[in-house]
């Protein structure tokens, strides 16, 4: 090996977000995983993953990845043609938060330049744990929760932000708090959030996302009038299936609904009624064939994500059916103005949807009120 080689060091969390599709609002514990592929849910995290190395295929000869036996990161990086060491083995058949840790331990020990890991905040957990500030880090969004500012976002923007530090451009690296919730509270529709620590990550700041800010909107004025815009256009379509995102803003919508909401899940709505509750995405998909939708979806405040956070229900199969044309978001002028300018982003996990779903979309910010802005094309 080369001394002039960047060393990368990689560890995915194969089980990342695996709860997400299938309604289960996480993956911690081995039980939620074994929940999660019992009902049908496939593991991501490698797929996503991919995306970002691919954004290093034109660097092989300049890097060097120390990685983890098998789903944890090997069986990635031999598929892609890397040079690799594999430097940690996982006991079991299922990997644990113990082998995320004992993993970033040996990386630590062997003086990797940057360690890339993907997984959600209780990945980011585990690699700050042993990490903390010894060296620069950067996370591949994977997993239901990502509150923290540690990741890119997208998996191709992690890539990116790899490949300019082997070209040896200058990246500042700063301190970006490592976030998570409690799952069990999250699951009863409260989200509890604390910060756990913070780690270096490179700040290229087209690349990084913000941490999500909490509350929820203050100015229920202008949320009854973006409330009452949606509700007059579900009772000129009585036909129609309004399936309704998570977040605060849809939360006032359903309020005003008289109806039950699943505050961090999705549900189905018709001609008034309540139709399904926090359902899968295999769920949505055969209730999106029977009759035409509409998506009602807000933005992660301070974020601007759409899609690939906290929503995986809404999979690249559900929101083709549904259509862009079908997409209805909602927010307050207050909420985009502290986007202060940036994009929104769909980050499904598929790159040609992403780059389908790119350009200027309608917003509803009031009643009889919206606004055109731009959903980002990550070329």
């Amino acid at each position: 090996m080369k001394k002039t080689q960047f060393k990368l060091g990689l560890i995915i969390n194969p089980f990342a977000g695996i709860g997400g599709s299938v309604a289960l609002k996480g993956s911690d514990g081995f039980d939620t995983r074994a929940q999660a592929l019992a009902l049908g849910a496939q593991k991501l995290a490698n797929s996503r993953t991919r995306l970002a190395l691919e954004e290093l295929l034109p660097f092989k000869t300049q890097l060097h990845i120390f990685t983890a036996a098998g789903e944890m990161g090997e069986s990635l990086v031999a598929d892609l043609g890397f040079d690799y060491t594999v430097v940690y083995q996982q006991q079991t058949l299922q990997s644990e938060a113990a082998d995320t840790e004992r993993c970033a331990q040996v990386l630590k020990a062997h003086h990797v330049d940057l360690l890339l890991f993907a997984g959600g905040d209780g990945t980011a957990r585990n690699i700050c744990h042993i990490i903390a500030a010894t060296l620069p880090v950067l996370g591949v969004p994977a997993g239901c929760k990502i509150h923290s500012g540690v990741y890119a976002v997208t998996p191709q923007a992690a890539g990116r932000v790899v490949a300019m530090l082997i070209q040896g451009q200058i990246v500042t690296l700063q301190d970006a708090d490592v976030m998570d919730i409690d799952e069990v509270l999250f699951r009863q529709g409260r989200v509890n959030a604390r910060q756990y620590g913070e780690m270096r990550v490179p700040s290229e700041l087209r690349y990084m996302q913000a941490v999500k800010m909490g509350g929820k909107e203050s100015n229920e004025l202008v949320l009854a009038d973006i409330a009452a815009q949606v509700i007059e256009f579900m009772d000129e379509h009585p036909e129609r299936l309004f399936v309704m995102g998570s977040g605060s803003t849809v939360d006032f919508i359903m309020q005003e609904l008289s109806l039950a909401n699943t505050l961090l899940g999705v549900d189905i709505v018709q001609n008034g009624q309540l139709v399904a509750s926090d359902v899968s995405a295999n769920v949505l998909l055969k209730h999106t064939a029977k009759a035409p939708t509409t998506l009602v979806i807000t933005l992660i405040g301070g974020q601007g994500h759409i899609f690939g956070r906290g929503n995986q229900q809404l999979t690249p199969a559900v929101l083709r059916q549904i259509g862009r044309e079908n997409f209805l978001v909602v927010a307050t002028k207050g909420k985009l103005q502290a986007l202060n300018n940036k994009p929104l982003i769909a980050d499904t996990g598929d790159i040609a949807l992403d780059a389908q779903l790119a350009g200027l979309i309608s917003v509803t910010t009031g009643y009889k009120d919206q606004v055109l802005y731009p959903i980002a094309k990550f070329e």
